[in-house]
């Protein structure tokens, strides 16, 4: 088991895009704290990879959360499985290049279904089973939620409607004793940008541009995300609601020069 950070043992955790990058990272590290994980994504041979990854066997969902039946779905099997649920990651997410002159609205409306919609969708299904437990709620929002970028108009929105999300919901459960917060990472080293449309030497130039948009001179790895999130997920953060954490390596509080 995992050491300097909080114990799970005996806790529930759900964690959504566990097939790949933060969430797969999560869902490992969640399990070697002593959580009992179910891990949905939409690719089932990824998800099998991350189960064998986690220090016991998982309950792997596989799923679209696009679809309003597979969101249900997903949440009720976690239930019906371990009767109970103590921490919903929301991690689930995908990144789309445009600007106001070319992000059409299906691609508006794709990324919003998937960044905003399902996590509005499974969370709502969620809450009464973490009023139970007073449990908890990490969302993974981005740094693009905080600052302003050009060329990712309705990724950059969906995730500063997730920082929302997080403050208005934190507010509404907290006489519940349910936290939630959101860690808003920079640039992570995944699969993400090049899902997005870049293709590997494009990513190239984007990881090297990372060491100068980034104050500490570096992209960063999905465990160290998943870091955060277990944190914010423990009781160690027990007095901790409505907060978005930057894990960025300073880009939110860099300027141009």
């Amino acid at each position: 088991m995992a050491t300097g950070l909080g114990n799970l043992s005996g806790k529930v955790a759900l964690i959504t895009g566990a097939s790949s990058g933060i969430g797969a990272a999560t869902a490992v590290l969640l399990s070697r704290l002593g959580a009992s994980v179910a891990l949905t994504g939409r690719k089932e041979e990824n998800l099998k990879k991350v189960g064998e990854q986690c220090l016991d066997k998982p309950l792997l969902i596989p799923g679209d959360l696009v679809k309003e039946e597979d969101t249900k779905r997903v949440l009720d099997t976690t239930i019906s499985h371990f009767g109970k649920l103590n921490i919903l990651v929301n991690c689930a997410g995908i990144l789309e290049l445009g600007s106001i002159e070319n992000t059409s609205l299906e691609q508006y409306d794709r990324i919003f279904d998937i960044n905003v919609r399902s996590i509005y969708h499974m969370t709502m299904l969620a809450v009464p089973h973490l009023i139970e437990t007073k449990g908890n709620i990490v969302n993974v929002s981005s740094v693009n939620g905080i600052r302003s970028f050009p060329n990712v108009l309705a990724y950059n929105m969906s995730k500063s409607a997730i920082d929302q999300f997080t403050r208005c919901t934190a507010l509404e459960l907290a006489p519940k004793h349910v936290r939630v917060n959101s860690v808003n990472p920079g640039v992570v080293i995944s699969e993400l940008q090049k899902r997005g449309g870049l293709n590997e030497e494009a990513y190239a130039k984007f990881l090297e541009r990372a060491k100068e948009t980034h104050a500490l001179g570096r992209p960063g790895q999905p465990e160290e995300v998943a870091r955060a999130i277990a944190f914010l997920a423990s009781d160690d953060s027990s007095f901790i609601t409505g907060a978005s954490l930057p894990v960025d390596g300073g880009r939110h509080a860099m300027c141009p020069r």
